[in-house]
């Protein structure tokens, strides 16, 4: 199959929405962002080239002023708190979990207060009152606690579920964790963008979410990136900001 025949599908799909007079939407979250990296540099030319919205999940416990000075150039960039230091505390056997039921609650909404006041204070406005947990995990029970430390919002991975905060979820993860850990083929991530575009055109009216990691993509990642900002560039569609997404009377570009 060539290149092009990989995208049609995404290209047809994008054509109803447009003969029906409607606007595809989508959303970009990165996560593991620190410090300035080429891989970041790279994510952020990109999405300021085609002007997409990028929510970067920030780790609070090792980052600082270097991360806060390069994205106050990136006008494109919003952050949010990617639970406190990214380590796991489950026992061997579970699935990775930094923000479970392991540790006592205060412990870990005390780490999570400090992640969201010391975004805040590195990057100001920049900083979104979103959690995102590690491994897109996080305990039941934690999540009725969020607000009162600040979060307004959730993002995880896979289908929203019922919640007393709001959820801003990822739907499309660009990586092939459980194989070869680079890119997913590029046929199987267009279908299943067009099957979250044919789910919210025929009733859902969501914003299609994409998942990234700048640190570990090969050229396939971003090749792929690329070709779907393009894409969708050309046929109209609208990449919405998180800010967008929490309040659409605070959206960061598009």
């Amino acid at each position: 199959m060539s290149s092009d025949d990989v995208w049609q599908p995404l290209l047809r799909a994008l054509d109803r929405w447009n003969r029906a007079g409607r606007r595809a939407e989508f959303w970009l979250r990165d996560d593991d962002a620190i410090e300035p990296t080429e891989p970041l540099d790279r994510l952020l030319d990109l999405t300021a080239r085609f002007e997409v919205p990028v929510m970067l999940a920030v780790i609070p416990a090792f980052t600082g002023e270097p991360l806060a000075h390069r994205l106050a150039e990136a006008p494109y960039a919003s952050i949010a708190v990617h639970g406190w230091s990214h380590q796991n505390h489950a026992p061997a056997g579970e699935k990775k979990q930094e923000l479970g039921a392991h540790r006592p609650r205060e412990v870990v909404l005390g780490e999570l207060s400090r992640g969201l006041s010391l975004l805040a204070d590195l990057h100001q406005k920049r900083a979104l009152p979103i959690l995102v947990p590690p491994w897109n995990r996080i305990d039941d029970g934690l999540i009725a606690e969020l607000p009162r430390l600040g979060f307004t919002a959730l993002s995880v991975y896979g289908p929203a579920k019922p919640a007393s905060i709001k959820m801003i979820n990822t739907d499309v993860d660009l990586m092939d964790w459980h194989g070869t850990r680079g890119c997913r083929a590029h046929a199987d991530l267009v279908r299943d963008v067009v099957a979250q575009l044919d789910e919210s055109f025929d009733g859902a009216n969501r914003t299609v979410g994409l998942l990234c990691h700048h640190l570990v993509h090969d050229e396939q990642a971003w090749a792929f990136l690329e070709r779907l900002f393009e894409i969708t560039s050309r046929r109209g569609s609208r990449w919405r900001s998180a800010a967008g997404l929490m309040d659409p009377g605070k959206a960061i570009g598009a």
